[in-house]
């Protein structure tokens, strides 16, 4: 093979993984699969789109390798096929951040109140929640809290906080995350805990970025 000819194959090859993530759709995917494995049908839920358009993305992202599938009855369920994908998925959005005023713009949009997010940092947070000090809450649905979780974080989905307020002290901060700074759940939390007169922040990491800093995950099983 000819020099350029290799040169060509191997750009080539690398730029398969930049056509599979260059859709909004299949970033998303990314994220969410990014949270555990999930069956097609979950999946065009969230994106909100139908089952043979979620089917016609995830094939794209599994052509270029960074998802996988397996059978489960009647169901396919997928998942990433790497903790490295997750990781692209956060350095992508981390370089658009760093050089897109209008992602920021958009991301500011959703911090409206900078006194809405936690002010400390990682390995403080985590020290203060294993001392009982900080209520850390994963307001992400049970399963993805159960395959993996910020240590000392206990589960209280958005949807169930309504019902379950009597678990939350109020004389402590309580810090709500979910599935990164896209995410909305915590957003939620936040707006339900204040109004009720307790003292909540929002953390904007979710799982990816948490471990992308280089810090320890916890699963409960």
């Amino acid at each position: 093979m000819e020099k350029r000819e290799l040169k060509d194959l191997l750009y080539e090859q690398v730029a398969r993984i930049g056509k599979a993530v260059a859709s909004p759709k299949r970033l998303e995917l990314l994220e969410l699969l990014a949270q555990g494995e999930k069956s097609v049908e979950v999946l065009a839920q969230e994106l909100s789109v139908d089952i043979k358009l979620a089917s016609a993305h995830l094939k794209s992202l599994r052509g270029a390798r960074l998802v996988s599938a397996r059978k489960e009855g009647k169901y396919v369920v997928y998942r990433l096929s790497g903790g490295d994908v997750a990781g692209l998925w956060v350095t992508l959005r981390g370089v658009a951040e760093s050089h897109l005023l209008e992602l920021r713009m958009a991301l500011n949009q959703m911090v409206a109140e900078p006194g809405t997010l936690t002010q400390l940092d990682r390995q403080t947070l985590m020290s203060r929640a294993k001392r009982g000090e900080v209520v850390v809450i994963d307001v992400r649905p049970t399963e993805e809290y159960e395959l993996a979780h910020l240590p000392f974080a206990r589960s209280m989905p958005v949807d169930e906080i309504a019902s379950r307020l009597a678990e939350l002290p109020k004389n402590k901060d309580i810090v709500a995350y979910c599935r990164g700074p896209f995410c909305l759940f915590s957003q939620e939390a936040y707006q339900l805990l204040s109004a009720k007169g307790y003292r909540i922040h929002k953390l904007l990491d979710g799982v990816s970025e948490w471990q992308a800093a280089g810090m320890p995950l916890a699963q409960s099983h």
